[in-house]
């Protein structure tokens, strides 16, 4: 785990090595001042001369301006390299991210990303930054603070034996109690922001079944029992404080009643007053570096449940990947289906697409019709590679689409889905996701191709119009026109509409099918519909039912041969019927 957080360190290696450099040269230096004040008291009880207690002043001003500036140095220092950690720890999560497949994604949630890459990447970035100063600095100043102590106390140092071992077993049982109530509440926290993430997209459904009140209760539950663990965690932490302040406390005045007494008995002889004085700076600093320490061993506790969770994520596989000598050129837009089966999960018990066979030629138009979960989408998705099948091949242009290399083969395959998203910036920002060094005219013609001119012609910015975050300023029809002009701008081998026209009307739909057979014929076109008009020209209509082929043929065929088909139009027509009736 250490390996995999280390390599995200990269070019604050530096500052990171500098800071428990410096953080060493500030410790020793602040050990040193009460050895130098103790010399100074003593040469004070001993009647010294003015000129002596200036130089001791000059020596005690220089060490502590020193330490200062070294203290700030290592402060620097830290914050550089711990604030450039996150950032990179961040980046290299998102890069993963971007490499994960839909298979990968399933798995985590995307509410559960979000946490790893906001919250837990702040734990550890903070458990790093006391690693590198305040974990070196407490040491060093306990092994430097006992030494000096016994040097200057002798026996009365020995109260460090009792207490050290004292506050380690009491740490040791704190940690145990509330590293497994961290784990928990960090799953928790993915199921927080599950459910927000869930209430702002639903947003409107919420809003028209008047749920608010149900949701805000919802919500209060899961923070509530957030809250509950976190609790529980925190009151287990506290006694680490206190049990430090009885600690403390019990040195000082250990050390204040005995040194007395070895002051006054001893005439000075065993124990000067400057000592004294001391045994109690060090005392004090031994005991708050303890303090230290157990807040940075609470830090550490919390984060170690946040890095598991960051290294999983960075040590997560895409499932898809390109093959070594990966073909690098799609010939043309066929495809072949081989006794395709597929399931989403090994742990599935029946397969979303079961014995799929089916050639399609470069060029053609295929339609898809079927009911809800006739995996009708799942059988596009095998097209780009987005999974993989189960069983049997998926073959594009002749070549099975696991020996392609993945950019190369999804370059060549552009998907427009029903819920397609816009993303914030102008409509040409959005439009150039399909090709970042796409001209004016290109855009324009690709936007005439798709119906989407018009209505951007109509906008006082018109291509220069700004897109707010998912298109929330366009309506569902225009932001589909524009995610088809955006797919268009690929220049494709396959072109797969993924129901994306639903939002139009009718007139709009034929007019966009027309335009791709005018235009693009040599490209495939799949499209997948509720509306039997929207493919009933095509070529051939695949009827999808339970995750199988049902029927194939063309419009004509299939109101013959499939009862499914002709089920579907006729009551589609008779509705059309009774809405012209009207």
């Amino acid at each position: 785990m250490v390996k995999t957080l280390a390599r995200s360190v990269r070019e604050y290696k530096k500052p990171a090595l500098l800071t428990p450099l410096l953080v060493s040269v500030e410790v020793v230096l602040e050990c040193i001042i009460p050895f130098i004040i103790a010399d100074l008291v003593n040469d004070m009880q001993a009647g010294c001369d003015f000129s002596t207690i200036v130089h001791y002043g000059i020596e005690l001003v220089i060490m502590a301006i020193l330490s200062l500036v070294f203290g700030v140095a290592a402060g620097n220092t830290c914050a550089t390299a711990s604030t450039g950690f996150a950032k990179n720890l961040r980046k290299d999560m998102f890069y993963k991210i971007q490499d994960y497949s839909f298979e990968n994604i399933d798995k985590f949630s995307v509410s559960s990303l979000v946490t790893r890459m906001t919250t837990d990447v702040i734990n550890v970035q903070m458990a790093f930054m006391m690693i590198i100063r305040i974990a070196i600095r407490c040491p060093l100043m306990l092994i430097f603070s006992f030494i000096m102590g016994f040097a200057m106390g002798g026996r009365l140092a020995m109260i460090f034996l009792v207490t050290i071992p004292l506050l380690g077993f009491g740490l040791f049982l704190v940690i145990r109690k509330a590293t497994p109530i961290f784990r928990r509440v960090f799953r928790k926290y993915d199921a927080l922001n599950d459910s927000v993430q869930e209430n702002v997209q639903a947003m409107r459904v919420v809003k028209s079944y008047v749920r608010e009140e149900y949701e805000k209760k919802k919500f209060a539950g899961a923070a509530e029992d957030v809250c509950r663990d976190f609790t529980k965690a925190e009151r287990i932490m506290a006694i680490n404080n206190p049990m430090m302040q009885f600690c403390v406390y019990a040195a000082m005045v250990f050390v204040l009643s005995f040194g007395s007494y070895a002051v006054i008995t001893s005439q000075g002889v065993e124990v000067a007053v400057g000592q004294m004085s001391a045994i109690l700076t060090y005392s004090f600093q031994i005991l708050m570096s303890l303090m230290m320490l157990s807040m940075v061993f609470v830090m550490i506790t919390m984060s170690l449940e946040s890095a598991e969770r960051i290294v999983e994520v960075l040590g997560e596989e895409s499932t898809l990947s390109s093959p070594e000598n990966a073909v690098t050129c799609v010939k043309d837009g066929s495809i072949d289906f081989d006794n395709v089966s597929f399931k989403y999960s090994t742990k599935a018990e029946r397969m979303a697409l079961e014995g799929v066979n089916l050639h399609i030629k470069s060029g053609e138009v295929i339609g898809i019709l079927g009911g809800t979960g006739s995996s009708k989408s799942t059988l596009v998705q095998l097209i780009p590679r987005l999974y993989d099948t189960t069983e049997g091949s998926v073959k594009v242009g002749g070549v099975d689409v696991r020996d392609y290399d993945l950019e190369v083969l999804r370059n060549n395959v552009a998907m427009v889905l029903q819920k397609n998203v816009l993303f914030s910036g102008t409509i040409k920002d959005n439009l150039r996701w399909g090709n970042p060094d796409a001209t004016d005219e290109e855009m324009i013609q690709a936007c005439r191709l798709a119906q989407a001119d018009e209505f951007i012609q109509t906008f006082p910015d018109k291509y220069d119009t700004w897109i707010e975050q998912g298109g929330a300023n366009v309506s569902g029809g225009q932001k589909q026109r524009l995610c088809i002009a955006r797919a268009l701008l690929k220049n494709p081998k396959i072109l797969i509409l993924d129901d994306s026209t639903s939002a139009v009307d009718t007139r709009t739909d034929a007019l966009i099918r027309q335009g791709f057979r005018e235009f693009i014929p040599e490209t495939t076109k799949i499209i997948i519909a509720q509306r039997v008009a929207s493919v009933q020209d095509a070529d051939r209509i695949i009827v999808m039912d339970g995750g199988r082929i049902n029927a194939v043929g063309t419009h004509e065929e299939l109101l013959e041969t499939s009862d499914i088909y002709r089920e579907v139009y006729t009551s589609q027509t008779k509705a059309g019927d009774e809405d012209g009736e009207e």
